[in-house]
């Protein structure tokens, strides 16, 4: 027998004496003294030391190696939780449930006789205000050389490749080739992730986080899932449960006793259609039956109509249920409670299961297609869900504007940048957006949606010329914006003569663009007056000029709309 499996076997000998692996549950917690704990079953075990558990015993090797293994965290490395006990919380005759206590709050393992893996959650206790809060692995490069998002798939970049490229930015390296290393395009949006972990041809560690009730942010959060870490070569495995990898403002206080999870950590033979199937299961199975909490329990449900003032259907509208009377945080940036997300159907209607009791604010947003016009959003507060209920909303007005005033639009009103040109295919690509022109004319009748560019960061100005065929009146132009990451400014200007600004002294700095994001980022919404004077019979133009720029620095497109008072 080699060493390496040889000290592999040891290490399950010594957690699970012989005599003990005949009873009920096989699965187990041996202390070993010096704040150094094995947990794990005849499949697989850990050991946990006081940061980290630093040995991943699975399939005839440690797949941990000289990686870090796995810790908690917030607020980046600057914080790990360090562990001060640990102890069996629960058990059933084919289970036990490991609690491991820090100052901050308990983290569970659920682990099961037969499961290569374990359920974990988190119970706080005392969390600070934070907006980072994750657990992770960190594995071994040789066993795990690839990652998976549902958008992204392959190997990840070896070691080699970063230590000869020149570093440009934060965990940003540029090729000899011109080429960029980013841990940044193994991004993906958190609720559209089915699982996301590294893998190998012998083995696959993945993370499936099914219900995502207990994520921060909207249908538009997005996070770093999976990288190659640049200095050590470890393969990374991220479950960001509050994260701000794409923000401008998420910061929270968490009420004791606030739950994240149960989330599933599988292993397997490195196989996704094997991962895919067991995501596809848990998905079915939540809100787990299994966990004993009354408040995670304690679920209702709602539906409701919404159409546009206009009598329109508010058909495909993104629908967000959040916090309740909560005016000043963006739903991107809520997360202090639990979040719920769907889509409207062609006839406006929706509805949401499985919602954790409580009172919620329901917010609803243009998503393209036949509402692509309306650049309202919806609001409404103190959405009671009760125990076993349901919350039914019946048929909520939303207040639009009247396009008939509209004098002209690019682009779909739904927060995003789909339709300009270099917006796809990929949602993720570090210096895309130094691809769109410094100068731009766009010319209303003529010029398609595609010809405008998904993003703005150098130094020229893009012009909007747009005919006006009756008498001017006062007006008003909203500028939407998908994304902004400071150090770009530009000056509006209408005829010559300034009406607006996007500039760094009052938007707060997201980190979007910087960080290769091309669809979406944190959205801002700008408006601003246009007097009658301003506005003559005939060709007008508008001018978006960018006086000061900064490398991969400025904003997302999403829309931009002049219309009348």
């Amino acid at each position: 027998m080699g060493v390496f499996k040889a000290l592999a076997f040891a290490a399950l000998a010594v957690a699970v004496p012989v005599e003990e692996r005949a009873k009920k549950p096989q699965s187990f917690l041996k202390d070993l003294g010096n704040s150094t704990w094995v947990i794990g079953n005849e499949i697989w075990n850990v050991t946990q030391n006081r940061q980290y558990a630093n040995k991943l015993f699975y399939k005839g090797g440690d797949r941990v190696g000289n990686a870090v293994g796995h810790y908690v965290s917030y607020n980046g490395a600057a914080s790990d939780l360090n562990w001060t006990s640990a102890a069996v919380a629960d058990s059933g005759n084919d289970w036990i449930n490991v609690k491991f206590t820090a100052n901050e709050g308990d983290f569970h393992w659920v682990i099961y006789d037969d499961l290569p893996g374990a359920y974990q959650y988190f119970v706080n206790h005392a969390l600070p205000t934070l907006g980072e809060f994750r657990t992770l692995w960190r594995l071994d490069n040789t066993s795990f050389s690839r990652g998976r998002t549902n958008v992204k798939d392959g190997v990840l970049p070896p070691l080699e490749e970063y230590r000869s490229a020149i570093n440009v930015q934060d965990e940003t390296w540029q090729k000899a080739d011109g080429t960029y290393l980013t841990k940044y395009d193994w991004s993906g949006n958190v609720r559209d992730m089915d699982f996301h972990g590294v893998y190998g041809d012998e083995v696959g560690s993945w993370y499936l986080n099914p219900g995502k009730d207990y994520f921060n942010g909207d249908q538009l959060k997005q996070e770093l899932m999976v990288h190659r870490e640049s200095q050590t070569g470890d393969a990374v495995q991220l479950n960001m449960i509050h994260g701000t990898h794409y923000q401008a403002i998420s910061r929270d206080a968490f009420a004791d006793g606030k739950v994240w999870g149960p989330w599933l950590w599988y292993l397997n033979d490195g196989s996704k259609d094997d991962a895919a199937k067991r995501a596809q299961e848990e998905e079915e199975a939540w809100p787990y039956k299994w966990f004993d909490d009354k408040e995670y329990q304690s679920r209702g449900k709602m539906q409701g109509k919404l159409v546009l003032s206009d009598g329109r259907p508010a058909a495909g509208a993104a629908v967000f249920l959040g916090d309740n009377n909560n005016s000043t945080i963006s739903t991107l940036d809520q997360g202090k409670g639990y979040y719920y997300t769907t889509y409207a159907d062609e006839d406006g209607k929706f509805d949401i299961h499985d919602i954790r009791t409580g009172t919620y604010a329901l917010y609803a947003w243009g998503n393209g297609d036949s509402i692509a016009d309306v650049t309202t959003n919806f609001t409404q507060n103190d959405v009671v869900i009760k125990p076993g209920k349901n919350t039914n909303l019946k048929e909520l007005t939303w207040k639009v504007t009247d396009t008939k005033n509209r004098i002209f639009q690019i682009g779909a009103f739904d927060r995003k940048t789909d339709g300009f040109a270099l917006s796809g295919p990929t949602p993720f690509e570090h210096a895309r957006i130094s691809k769109c022109p410094a100068n731009l004319t766009y010319t209303m009748g003529k010029s398609q949606t595609s010809d405008w560019c998904f993003g703005q960061a150098l130094n020229g100005t893009w012009n909007i010329n747009f005919p006006v065929k009756t008498a001017p009146s006062d007006s008003k132009l909203t500028v939407s914006l998908a994304g902004f990451s400071q150090g770009t400014s530009a000056t509006i200007l209408l005829n010559g003569v300034q009406v607006g600004n996007i500039t760094s002294a009052s938007l707060v700095n997201s980190q979007d663009t910087y960080r290769g994001a091309t669809r979406n980022g944190e959205w801002r919404l700008l408006e601003f007056a246009v007097a009658k004077e301003g506005l003559k019979m005939g060709e007008n133009r508008i001018d978006v000029g960018v006086e000061k720029a900064t490398q991969w620095r400025g904003w997302l497109w999403d829309s931009i709309v002049l219309e009348r008072l």
